[in-house]
């Protein structure tokens, strides 16, 4: 379940050492024309092996994940197996909601569901994001970012433990539920903790609603259900595989608008470059006087 709310382990922030002849040591060592200290040979030394400790770490907590992920897979398939959770495709979710009057209950977090949701639908997040202010959280949300999140959009999320009391205050026992997220990953996820909590009648969508043409459910919400699970610099480029389909429907006009953000980002890279160069021209010539 830990997995699925967030992905790497924070790693230690990088040490700067500042010694004798006012060296610094930020991630690499830079020499000076002058021996290199001891204390500096030193400083790399233990900053070489906290390195190999760090990975070390990151590889074996990555392990863990997978073999986490493949023993939840096993348990997934053998509750759809057993028949103890039922598979509806995006399309018959839309029948079963629309002519049955079933519920549908939606498990994405926070930044997915404001953008696109089914009408009528109760929400009621497995995992959302993270909100805390421990130095732990705010480490790992660091990392989060670096490793990937500036591109994807995805912050770090954390568990909902009240996930299960809030739908049982919500709907009782015998309820059909149809449950959806936006891949169908957290949403099987919370098929399985809703199923050990006593329901029994619980439909899985497929595929989440990322799965959806647009006609097969009622949508409330400004984007299409397809591009309410991007984010980031990916999406401000429309580099996602969402956003390459939907130019191939729209034609040049709609590449046309992404090609020129891509041109303004690089102008704007390149405009900073200049002026933090100006700036560091600038702060010399005031040290040489």
């Amino acid at each position: 379940m830990e997995a699925l709310g967030h992905g790497l382990l924070p790693l230690g922030a990088l040490r700067t050492c500042q010694k004798e002849q006012r060296c610094q040591l930020i991630g690499s060592i830079h020499f000076l024309s002058s021996p290199v200290p001891s204390t500096l040979k030193s400083c790399a030394s233990f900053k070489y092996r906290n390195d190999i400790r760090m990975q070390a770490v990151q590889e074996e907590y990555e392990l863990k994940q997978m073999k986490d992920m493949a023993a939840a897979k096993k348990r997934w398939d053998a509750l759809i197996r057993d028949g103890k959770v039922k598979v509806l495709t995006p399309r018959e979710a839309g029948y079963a909601i629309q002519l049955l009057n079933k519920m549908l209950l939606d498990v994405r977090p926070s930044m997915e569901r404001k953008k696109a949701w089914v009408k009528g639908s109760t929400w009621i997040p497995i995992f959302d994001v993270d909100t805390s202010l421990e130095l732990r959280t705010l480490s790992w949300k660091a990392t989060n970012f670096l490793m990937g999140g500036w591109w994807s959009g995805v912050p770090a999320l954390s568990y909902n433990k009240q996930f299960l009391s809030n739908v049982e205050e919500k709907f009782a026992k015998d309820t059909d539920l149809i449950v959806a997220c936006q891949k169908g990953l957290r949403s099987i996820a919370a098929c399985e903790v809703l199923y050990n909590g006593g329901y029994n009648n619980i439909f899985w969508v497929q595929g989440g609603l990322e799965a959806a043409e647009e006609e097969d459910l009622e949508r409330e919400g400004p984007q299409p259900f397809k591009f309410a699970g991007i984010g980031g610099l990916s999406e401000f480029l429309g580099w996602t595989d969402q956003q390459r389909d939907a130019a191939v429907k729209e034609g040049w006009g709609y590449r046309l608008t992404f090609s020129a953000r891509m041109v303004g980002l690089v102008l704007g890279a390149d405009a900073l470059f200049i002026g933090a160069q100006k700036v560091g021209q600038y702060l010399q010539v005031l040290r040489s006087h």
